[in-house]
């Protein structure tokens, strides 16, 4: 593939996107960018000349023939107007959208019914499931991964991800291309966060760990790291890949491991992203940028033994602390209620006759308390436990206003299905979604 300056199509023209067609014409290949967004597409030539630029200048060229690499090059960029008509030109298309599973399926969905037989798709995600997006296609052979490094012309790693369906010759051909770019490829298969990102979370999150909990601050254990040998520190890396970028990759590897606590995002990067705060991209994450230098921490991300910012999801939060008081109130509330109800103590025998119910009636709603408490203590169904006790607590409040039950029965069981959710909320990812 490489004697063959094939047409290569990118999909996505934002930081990634644009890195990818870089290299791509650097190499000397025509080059069709499209985005949804008109204004990405400016954005993303924009920063395509300025990087070819940059290139330029290390190459010891004289300032005539600068000016003739970079627009010889930039020459070959060319608009991809639609989806269809990318994948009706291009030999290879690499897709570098946002990391969202759909999104990428409806992507590949039209590439697949426009291209050619013989051409590639490859998608940049850096942790999604290569069978996933591959399933929508009539060819999911041709499907791979080639998940490139940001920023895209600098870092030489690409890995190449072999899906259950990829055919070797494909892979084959793509590292063949990747490597006449440059890069070097490094094969893989479709398994969550691949190899880097599998292998760098224990590297961010932990380091995201001492900082929630007050171990070291930002700047110190950046520092520690890289006296310790490495190129720079997690939050500089964090900082340089774009927040947004690592807590997608960290969201991958979570949900394929089925949610395991050890690869759980860390509620820092979540708040970080929400502000709009993703590194040097955006002018500021865990430090300030100005003119693309590193500056101070900044404001807002704590930064020394003790100074931890607030944040209802610190484990040492306030908020927290009265997450797990709350639960505790809740836990008892209901499982003395539960019991009670078990074994059919008088009063929940005498309310049992007072509606009419069967005898088996209070055990059985005794049993289902119990199961909702059960499943309300376990990570992997907290908000299934929540939404099923506050059912439980509104049927028993219609129930108590039927039936002219005391008002502060009724008074308890509504305060007990808002305090549900309120031990719930600072601990559990989810639950803070859904509210």
């Amino acid at each position: 593939m490489s004697a063959d300056l094939v047409t290569i199509g990118v999909v996505g023209a934002g930081t990634m996107g644009a890195g990818i067609a870089q290299l791509a014409l650097e190499a000397g290949h025509e080059v069709l960018l499209n985005d949804v967004d008109e204004a990405a597409i400016e954005r993303g030539r924009a920063k395509i000349r300025d990087g070819l630029a940059r290139r330029a200048a290390k190459l010891d060229l004289d300032a005539d023939t600068i000016d003739d690499w970079v627009e010889g090059r930039y020459d070959r960029l060319r608009d991809g107007h639609s989806l269809d008509a990318v994948g009706a030109e291009a030999d290879v298309v690499i897709e570098a959208a946002l990391e969202d599973l759909e999104l990428k399926r409806t992507v590949f969905r039209a590439l697949d019914a426009a291209a050619a037989p013989g051409a590639i798709l490859a998608t940049n995600t850096s942790a999604l499931s290569i069978a996933a997006i591959a399933d929508v296609t009539a060819r999911p052979e041709r499907v791979l991964g080639l998940h490139f490094f940001n920023p895209a012309p600098v870092m030489r790693l690409v890995e190449v991800v072999s899906g259950p369906a990829t055919s070797p010759s494909v892979a084959a051909r793509a590292a063949v291309l990747v490597a006449s770019w440059g890069r070097e490829p490094v094969a893989c298969v479709d398994s969550p966060g691949f190899i880097v990102n599998r292998i760098n979370r224990p590297f961010t999150l932990e380091a995201l760990a001492a900082l929630e909990r007050g171990g070291a601050g930002v700047e110190a254990i950046d520092a520690g790291v890289r006296a310790a040998g490495y190129p720079m520190g997690p939050f500089e890396l964090m900082d340089l890949v774009g927040i947004d970028v690592n807590l997608a990759a960290a969201r991958g590897v979570w949900e394929g491991f089925g949610r395991t606590e050890r690869f759980r995002p860390s509620p820092t990067q979540e708040r970080l992203v929400e502000e709009g705060r993703l590194g040097r991209k955006s002018g500021h994450g865990f430090y300030r940028y100005g003119d693309g230098i590193r500056g101070s921490v900044d404001v807002g991300v704590p930064d020394a033994p003790g100074t931890t910012a607030p944040d209802a999801t610190s484990r040492r939060s306030p908020a927290r602390i009265a997450a797990w008081v709350i639960t505790g109130y809740v836990t008892l509330f209901l499982a003395f209620d539960s019991i009670t109800h078990l074994v059919r103590e008088q009063h929940a025998v005498d309310f049992n006759n007072k509606i009419g119910a069967p005898g088996w009636f209070p055990v059985v709603c005794g049993a289902v308390l119990a199961v909702c408490l059960v499943a309300y203590h376990v990570p992997r169904t907290r908000v299934l436990g929540a939404v099923l006790l506050t059912s439980y607590l509104g049927g028993a409040t219609a129930v108590n206003l039927v039936t002219g039950q005391p008002a502060v029965n009724t008074a308890f069981a509504i305060v007990t299905g808002i305090l549900v959710w309120a031990g719930l909320w600072p601990r559990d990812e989810r639950a803070r979604r859904l509210l």
